[in-house]
């Protein structure tokens, strides 16, 4: 990530309908100097891959909290895969148990961050994992 601005897809899978965490999030990115695309509520895995695709994101970062984490979020990560784009930080954030955390790192999120994670955190694990990799 050599002078290009990261660029980070927030997005919110299935019907969860709480959104305000997603966008503290993705204000904070953005007043860190990212360039963000937030998605909106209720996307499915496959739009939440296509705006990936098309908006050329670094990052994914999805927010959830309706419990049925360990059912979408694998899908996400199967589809960013099946279309080559498995280059992409994948991360998480929500209501998510730590053994589901820790399953879902397994299955290639880079983090999950739980309740009450300070978006300090979030920018720095962005930047410190994205300056790593170029």
């Amino acid at each position: 990530m050599t002078g290009a601005r990261i660029r980070v897809l927030v997005g919110k899978p299935g019907l969860d309908g709480h959104d305000r965490g997603a966008k503290v999030v993705a204000a904070s990115l953005r007043d860190a100097g990212m360039e963000v695309v937030y998605t909106g509520l209720h996307r499915t895995p496959e739009q939440l891959v296509d705006a990936a695709e098309q908006e050329d994101v670094d990052v994914i970062g999805l927010s959830i909290l309706s419990g049925s984490h360990m059912e979408l979020l694998p899908q996400v990560r199967e589809r960013l895969q099946a279309k080559g784009l498995d280059h992409i930080l994948l991360i998480a954030g929500g209501i998510i148990p730590e053994d589901d955390a820790e399953e879902l790192q397994a299955k290639g999120y880079a983090q999950v961050f739980g309740p009450g994670s300070s978006t300090a955190d979030i920018v720095a694990f962005i930047q410190n994992t994205l300056n790593h990799q170029s």
